[in-house]
């Protein structure tokens, strides 16, 4: 608990300064034209199609801080054992950028999380929840904690004729697959937990080296990326390097409240609990409209990994309904899992893993208590019901979870002057 309550308020304190006060912030809830992950660039009041638009030649470095807190109540309910936990959710954002002509744009982005200290070293307890590895082993039923660095790195834009070329460098960022990370999008902003279908989608937010090339044009855009396909290891705290290995490719459109993408990958040996590659593809169609008092915001998505042991499909679908000091949030879900056969793999062992198709349904509230000049909080919960394969009844029962937490959303810092749009 008080490890929860510490970064409360050392993020508290970064963004003590005027901002607004009420909805989502502008860095934290949005999204870069050119990776579809967070940036300062696009508020939550502003999904137009994507421009490229710098003023005049000289202008001063323009900077950013922003943080996200959840704290709160975790209670997962299940046959023969139950899960509680006191924990924290977190992550802060730091921007610096500069127009340096009339047609480009450099910004240096990094990305913080402090769950390494606030939630156990096993993580989150989470009802059917798998990803990366605790002790060697997969981690079943718990949402691993994200690394200290999370995102490191910078993005230069620069205008050609009716085009945008972009230009993206991270030592760890996000790979151009998938949608936005459930963390920096609209229709997920007052959920605390990840999706089951996590990685499925958008788990390459954390991605150890990147380098990316993108061309935007009349709304359409087009990206390639290299990077190191290897999810992070389990010590958080350190930055993990090693070869560009690993490839995709995404196609994205926006238009107005409207934003899509189609994206695939090539990973290479992913999970470190198996020695073979895989290949991921995803699709998603998005949409938002309102304003920081009232707004509507929603996506549906479609992930596959495709594996030597067969091929693990993930569907998900999440709104946020925005009223005044009101917020109402829904995710639901269905994934295949293959917890009955998770583990290691040596080369050579191509069995068809048993699969479990889980569904999970959230229904969740949150209520804005406070809203000084330097942030805004919110006092909320949620509850979880799944529908249990067969083949996972005897273990899970019916189980069900709970959350009810303090929410601390604020920012420091300039309006910042390149816009885009990528829900």
């Amino acid at each position: 608990m008080r490890r929860c309550l510490a970064a409360v308020a050392a993020m508290v304190c970064l963004c003590a300064t005027p901002s607004s006060a009420q909805g989502p912030p502008s860095l934290a809830s949005t999204v870069s034209a050119s990776s579809g992950e967070a940036s300062p660039e696009r508020p939550l009041a502003a999904q137009a199609a994507p421009t490229h638009q710098h003023p005049a030649t000289g202008t001063p470095w323009q900077w950013g801080v922003e943080a996200n807190v959840f704290a709160g109540y975790n209670y997962q309910y299940r046959k023969f054992t139950d899960f509680d936990e006191v924990e924290s959710q977190n992550w802060l954002m730091t921007q610096l950028s500069k127009t340096l002509s009339t047609v480009s744009h450099l910004r240096l982005d990094a990305m913080l999380s402090f769950e390494a200290f606030t939630l156990k070293d096993i993580g989150s307890p989470q009802v059917f929840q798998t990803g990366e590895t605790f002790n060697g082993a997969p981690l079943i039923d718990y949402q691993h904690p994200h690394d200290l660095f999370m995102n490191l790195g910078g993005e230069y834009s620069r205008s050609i004729g009716a085009s945008t070329l972009v230009l993206q460098g991270w030592l760890v960022g996000p790979a151009p697959i998938g949608p936005p990370v459930f963390m920096h999008r609209p229709s997920a902003a007052e959920n605390p937990q990840a999706p089951l279908s996590h990685h499925n989608m958008d788990a390459t937010h954390i991605t150890p080296g990147v380098v990316a090339v993108g061309i935007e044009r009349a709304g359409f855009m087009l990206e390639a990326g290299a990077f190191h396909g290897r999810e992070p290891d389990e010590n958080r705290l350190d930055l993990d390097t090693a070869a560009l290995d690993s490839y995709s490719v995404r196609v994205s459109w926006a238009d107005g409240p409207w934003a899509l993408q189609v994206s695939g990958a090539d990973l290479k040996t992913p999970e470190t609990t198996s020695p073979y590659d895989a290949t991921r593809v995803t699709a998603s169609l998005s949409y938002f409209r309102g304003d920081a008092s009232r707004s509507l915001a929603w996506l549906a998505a479609f992930g596959q990994n495709r594996e030597v042991f067969g091929n693990l499909e993930a569907y998900l679908f999440e709104t946020n309904l925005r009223a005044v000091k009101n917020a109402y949030y829904l995710r639901a879900e269905s994934v295949d899992k293959d917890i009955l056969d998770a583990g290691f793999h040596p080369i050579g062992t191509e069995h068809t893993h048993r699969e479990s198709q889980v569904g999970a349904l959230t229904a969740g509230y949150v209520r804005d208590i406070a809203a000084p000049s330097w942030g805004t909080f919110g006092i909320g919960g949620d509850v979880t019901g799944y529908i249990v394969p067969d083949n996972l009844k005897e273990s899970y029962g019916s189980p069900v979870s709970f959350h009810v937490f303090l929410r601390y959303r604020g920012r420091a810092g300039a309006a910042h002057l390149h816009s885009a749009a990528r829900q």
